[in-house]
């Protein structure tokens, strides 16, 4: 039996929580899995390697590739290693806090990446590498192979001035805005999708979208051109995981809003399957109609974890997901 092929598109933790679910699934369905990752952070270890050497912000795509990670204790142990992060030194002197700075708080995996790239002269080949030294059971791309910055109009900023629309650039800053988000761009506004994974779009069952930071981790890809275009023209089937509460770059959108936004950025998307928790939805109603308008069936499940976080559990969300990936057309 030919493999169903996933392709799942986001950054962070949440598209490692996706990856993780969907690994879990194998028992039952067999996949072949790519992710698709944004290409926008400007924070932390990411956005000093960005500003320094310039390239793709490696740390989302890190995360992916270990999500992926094979099961071998070698493969595991490697897996550890990309994720070691590397912690303050004490020092004595003020040159010494200098010279033992450097490597503050960089990740392992994301030296290793962003040396792979500059190494190899090719994002995609540097992908691949690093994936075939974790094991990784699937693919890991960029969404485009030039890194991107992401701008936002956001209303209300400054609490004395709720009206005013202010322009929030940089993923990390319009993650944390305490304004709400009215509209969002890239720049360059048009960059060139990464070949692969329109190669990969092409040829897909599944196209997934979420769960993850809404406007920093899902919508930057339908804001692709080439990306939204490939998305659109799939005849894949294409499942929206809901997130399980709301992000201070959501500030103000419903659980129904979430779904409003993916139809303002790509009119003609089309969406099969919505999955949402259970809890988090609440009330049923409004995110059933948001999911008709997009062409798609609520389905509800407890798919979060059992202490109160707002994470999903990589067990319950396979268990979910098994029956609406393994479904006949």
């Amino acid at each position: 039996m030919t493999a169903i092929r996933v392709v799942a598109f986001g950054g962070g933790h949440g598209l490692s929580a996706s990856l993780r679910a969907l690994r879990r699934c194998a028992p039952e369905l067999d996949l072949d899995l790519t992710a698709v990752v944004t290409v926008g952070d400007d924070g932390g270890s990411s956005g000093r390697l960005r500003a320094e050497r310039g390239g793709l912000p490696p740390g989302d795509l890190r995360q992916a590739l270990v999500a992926l990670a094979g099961d071998h204790p070698a493969t595991k142990r490697s897996a550890g290693l990309f994720q070691h992060r590397f912690g303050a030194v004490p020092t004595s002197t003020i040159e010494d806090r200098a010279a033992a700075g450097g490597l503050t708080g960089h990740a392992v995996g994301n030296l290793v990446l962003c040396g792979l790239m500059e190494l190899l002269g090719d994002p995609v080949a540097a992908l691949e590498h690093a994936g075939a030294m974790l094991g990784t059971v699937g693919r890991v791309l960029p969404m485009s192979c030039e890194p991107v910055g992401i701008e936002a109009r956001v209303r209300g900023v400054d609490p004395g001035r709720p009206a005013e629309v202010s322009i929030v650039s940089g993923q990390h800053q319009v993650a944390v805005t305490t304004g709400r988000v009215e509209s969002l761009r890239l720049n360059p506004e048009a960059p060139a999708a990464c070949p692969e994974a329109l190669a990969a779009i092409g040829t897909a069952d599944w196209l997934l979208f979420g769960p993850g930071s809404w406007y920093t981790s899902v919508l930057p890809h339908l804001l692709v051109p080439e990306l939204a275009a490939a998305i659109a023209a799939s005849p894949a089937r294409r499942l929206v995981t809901l997130n399980l509460a709301a992000e201070k770059e959501t500030f103000g959108l419903s659980v129904a809003d979430h779904l409003a936004e993916l139809r303002w950025y790509l009119p003609k998307l089309r969406v099969d399957c919505v999955l949402g928790d259970v809890k988090a939805v609440g009330d049923p109603a409004p995110v059933e109609r948001a999911a008709e308008s997009l062409g798609a069936r609520l389905i509800l499940a407890p798919v979060a974890v059992n202490d109160g976080t707002p994470c999903h559990d990589s067990a319950a969300l396979a268990a979910a997901l098994v029956p609406v990936l393994g479904a006949a057309r």
